[in-house]
């Protein structure tokens, strides 16, 4: 899947082309980058409905490729990296959404896989 990342997109419409790829992860962005294997506070996380214009001081546009063998820490400093956007993958879990940052090593495909299993677990206790 390729993102496109441009000042005028919403944050709603990069979610929501991730959540297509990967039903059982969530995108969420935040004001301030995050380290390696730690979260973000909620207070920083950004609304959707905001532009990434509205959100970055680093304007560079483009495209980003996300693969499904790609680690999540990858897929997050490409983010912060490339485009200036502080970003955090969450998975479902058990009807909740948890950050992956203590499995950010893992695959995206892993994390996706992990949260369809946690789902369908829950769907028959």
């Amino acid at each position: 899947m390729i993102l496109m990342i441009d000042d005028n997109q919403k944050i709603s419409a990069i979610q929501q082309e991730f959540n297509a790829m990967f039903p059982y992860l969530k995108l969420e962005f935040f004001k301030h980058a995050h380290k390696a294997h730690q979260g973000n506070p909620k207070k920083d996380m950004l609304n959707a409905s905001l532009t990434l214009k509205q959100i970055r001081d680093k304007h560079a546009n483009g495209k980003l490729e996300v693969k499904e063998s790609m680690k999540v820490s990858d897929l997050e400093t490409q983010f912060q990296t490339l485009f200036g956007i502080s970003a955090q993958v969450f998975r479902k879990s058990a009807g909740s959404w948890i950050e992956t940052s203590v499995t950010d090593n893992w695959t995206l495909k892993q994390q996706n896989d992990e949260g369809k299993d946690l789902s369908d677990f829950m769907k028959m206790a």
